[in-house]
């Protein structure tokens, strides 16, 4: 007769880099069942927004993420801008492109973390050191463009913060022009590989009628053939003056979330040369001085997926409310599918290989169900937490 026994995973562990907590419920070696325990995390971000200028929100939002540095202002300013009318209207031209630009250099440098991360994971450790020897070159594009590696600092509402220099220009392209060897390197060590391909290959499926269900989005649905992309469905920027593909692959497993990363980088590149060739000359900023009275929401296709920001104005210098949806907090739940049926070895990879960013995910929601209870203070949130750490101790102690 089988019994289940409880394999923990977190709330530290080498292949999460954040803290959260896997419950994996296995019989043998076999993952039957896994809960999904987060908020370790939580920073009261959405809460910070509402006593900050508009101006400083761009800059607080940007710290949710460091790999997402660039998408959640991106998706922040496109809330406000809808307020006023939408990105097309409110922003220069130039400024469209240099969004571009900035959002496209994060989504390369993000998949070269994840492809080095994941060749770690699996013991491939020269993709892990390539994979991020050719990612510093990125880094020193954006140092070159925003004056800073990480939290860029070049999104505002009404346009970007900084310029692109004319003598910059040929010192990007070269820098692109050097990426496309290492991505070609990569291509055929990654997908040519019969070893990684035997340990990658039909392992954390998840099928396309499951990334519908489960409402997955970015990198993670389109390996299952979900073509979805907010570049392209929703165009903001300048991704609808460019020419690019959606790279959709079809089989659902860890190796397909791997090649469509790769190829991506590709597209990454072509639509970065685009902008830098087509970029018009004029004004960066628009100097919006007062945000209108009303409601706005910005998509942004961040290296994870659809990253949604939602703004509400009441005419004065904050926002009345502010509520995100970063793409891990899509994509984490589907490992309730994906890791399930599995070995224990191959559930620590499944839930790497939505490269889940945690602490974009946190959030907290207290509803008052009735007239006569007290909404939960801090304190309150703060004594259920332990309550709830102390029962998963007993249950692990048991």
């Amino acid at each position: 007769m089988s019994h289940k026994v409880i394999v923990p995973i977190g709330p530290y562990h080498p292949l999460q880099e954040e803290p959260e907590f896997f419950q994996l419920y296995v019989e043998g070696e076999k993952v039957v069942d896994i809960d999904i325990i987060i908020g370790y995390n939580h920073r009261g971000i959405e809460k910070l927004s509402e006593s900050k200028h508009f101006d400083q929100v761009a800059f607080l939002v940007e710290r949710i993420c460091g790999i997402c540095s660039s998408s959640h202002p991106y998706a922040y300013v496109l809330a406000v801008e809808n307020i006023l009318g939408g990105e097309h209207l409110v922003v220069p031209e130039r400024a469209l492109y240099i969004r571009t630009i900035t959002n496209e250099l994060e989504r390369i440098h993000s998949h070269l973390l994840w492809l080095g991360l994941a060749g770690h994971f699996i013991g491939y450790n020269t993709v892990w050191m390539w994979a991020w020897k050719y990612r510093e070159p990125i880094l020193d594009m954006f140092e070159m463009i925003t004056g800073n590696r990480n939290n860029y600092a070049m999104f505002k509402v009404g346009g970007v913060r900084r310029d692109i220099r004319d003598e910059d220009i040929n010192i990007l392209k070269k820098i692109l022009d050097e990426l496309v060897p290492a991505v070609d390197m990569f291509k055929g060590a990654v997908m040519d590989d019969p070893v990684i391909q035997a340990r990658l290959k039909d392992v954390g499926v998840l099928t396309k009628q499951q990334v519908i269900d489960w409402c997955v989005v970015g990198p993670t649905a389109r390996a299952s053939g979900l073509n979805i992309d907010v570049r392209r469905d929703d165009p903001y920027g300048a991704y609808d003056r460019v020419n690019w593909n959606v790279i959709v692959e079809k089989d659902g497993d860890i190796f397909a979330k791997t090649v469509v990363r790769i190829l991506e980088l590709y597209e990454c590149v072509g639509i970065i040369r685009q902008c830098l060739d087509k970029m018009p000359k004029g004004s960066i900023d628009a100097d919006i001085k007062d945000i209108s009275p009303g409601e706005g929401i910005g998509r942004v296709e961040a290296p994870r997926g659809e990253c949604f920001h939602y703004i509400k104005s009441d005419g004065t210098n904050r926002p009345v409310r502010h509520k995100i949806r970063a793409p891990s907090f899509m994509n984490v739940a589907s490992d309730k599918v994906s890791a399930v049926g599995g070995t224990i070895s191959d559930a620590t990879l499944t839930l790497a290989a939505v490269d889940p960013c945690y602490c974009c995910t946190e959030r907290v929601a207290v509803i008052n169900k009735s007239d006569n209870k007290q909404i939960l203070n801090g304190w309150d949130l703060i004594k259920l937490s332990q309550e709830k750490t102390n029962k998963i101790k007993e249950s692990l102690l048991k």
